[in-house]
């Protein structure tokens, strides 16, 4: 059986050379001193899985090519794959989850790979596929439970020292830890004392419960904005690796990633996906003590389907402060809805709508309920906006934030 070694890494890279973009690591100190960006969304498929799925298929015999192959993936394996098929005239099929992105879905489908809609997450499409596989006698392609996948995202940390050998720390996303695995192996055996963390969606965190226990543990349920590591319980060759190699797990929450992939939009011109944006998260919300050293997030993706685009942001905004939804009691007499509005926009705050209902459960007392979404600077702001109120008798609570 093919275990992970350094020289099947190394493989990996020579393959890849003359098929892969070498991304960019970009400094991030509008973010954070001495962090800098593995930009893997600038990958030839949007995303770090090209890696991986590349060199999977390149060691197929040619017996196994003319069988040709099947894969699951939420999307970003899919394209991996799918590309690597076209580029070796392999026929492909691959299962995606029907609540994949259609961005994903659609990019797919243009590689020229048969698509097909299964199941609710990425576990129901693999399961199908898994099923498919024993009917058609084509190549399973696992997405990262697969010593040469993780050999191909391992990678990634090769490019990484051979920018920065003074790296300390580095943060890379985590799903089913192909990634992960792939990385912190490698990088513990070029430079054994810098930190590789992994970094869940909070309520995704199949790895970290798994590495708790000791043993596979298969959540109930991963629903995330950051569809790309929705995924209910990890592998039990990249368990093994992470076991050994990872220095632990980080967790953010949906709100944490919503305001990093605003961040990085706002402040670094970077398009990321919700899964691609958890390890900037984690250095942004300081869910460790990096003051002071040289911190690597790995940006694994960059495929977002622009029609939640504009709900991220605003769960972004609201996250940092930049957006409030305050509900305000008023007595429903005239100039107190013109006071209201006078008194947030001499603030310095910007009124986006009004929502005035005066037919509430408090409506024969008199008082009618004000909802006003408001533009504001910074939490700070907020604050200061909410005492001022206060203060000419206006007690608003704050509906979202």
């Amino acid at each position: 059986m093919t275990t992970l070694t350094m020289e099947l890494i190394e493989e990996a890279q020579r393959v890849l050379q003359p098929i892969i973009s070498r991304t960019p690591l970009v400094r991030a100190d509008k973010i954070q001193e001495h962090l800098w960006i593995k930009a893997e969304s600038l990958q030839l498929t949007g995303a770090f899985k090209l890696r991986g799925a590349y060199y999977r298929l390149s060691k197929l015999s040619e017996e196994q090519k003319k069988r040709g192959v099947i894969a699951a993936s939420a999307g970003n394996h899919a394209q991996g794959v799918a590309y690597a098929c076209k580029e070796m005239g392999i026929k492909g099929t691959i299962v995606m989850p029907k609540t994949a992105p259609l961005s994903k879905i659609e990019a797919t489908r243009s590689y020229g790979v048969k698509v097909e809609l299964q199941g609710d997450t990425f576990n129901d499409a693999y399961e199908y596929a898994k099923n498919l596989q024993t009917l058609t006698d084509a190549v399973f392609i696992e997405p990262f439970n697969d010593p040469y996948i993780m050999a191909g995202q391992g990678t990634i940390a090769l490019e990484i020292y051979e920018r920065m050998p003074d790296v300390d720390v580095v943060l890379v996303p985590v799903g089913g830890g192909g990634l992960v695995s792939g990385i912190a192996y490698a990088m513990k055996h070029i430079k054994p004392d810098c930190k590789v963390y992994g970094v869940e969606a909070g309520s995704a965190a199949s790895m970290q419960a798994s590495l708790a226990a000791g043993q596979i543990v298969k959540l109930e349920n991963a629903a995330t904005i950051a569809d790309g590591i929705a995924v209910k319980a990890p592998g039990d060759q990249t368990l093994a690796v992470c076991k050994t190699y990872l220095d632990g797990i980080i967790t953010v929450s949906e709100d944490e990633i919503a305001a990093g992939i605003l961040t990085l939009l706002e402040k670094m011109k970077m398009v990321a996906e919700g899964a691609g944006a958890v390890s900037v998260a984690a250095a942004m919300f300081e869910k460790l003590d990096l003051h002071g050293k040289n911190c690597v997030a790995v940006l694994s993706g960059g495929n977002i389907d622009v029609n939640f685009l504009s709900k991220i942001i605003d769960l972004g905004l609201m996250k940092t402060g930049r957006k409030v939804i305050l509900d305000v009691p008023l007595v429903d007499k005239p100039g107190n809805l013109s006071k209201l509005l006078h008194l947030i926009s001499t603030s310095g705050a910007n009124v986006v709508s009004v929502d005035h209902n005066r037919y509430s459960d408090d409506m024969l007392s008199g008082i009618c309920t004000v909802r006003c979404m408001i533009e504001t600077t910074s939490e700070a702001h907020i604050g200061q906006l909410l005492d001022t109120l206060f203060a000419h008798g206006f007690h608003a609570k704050i509906q979202a934030r």
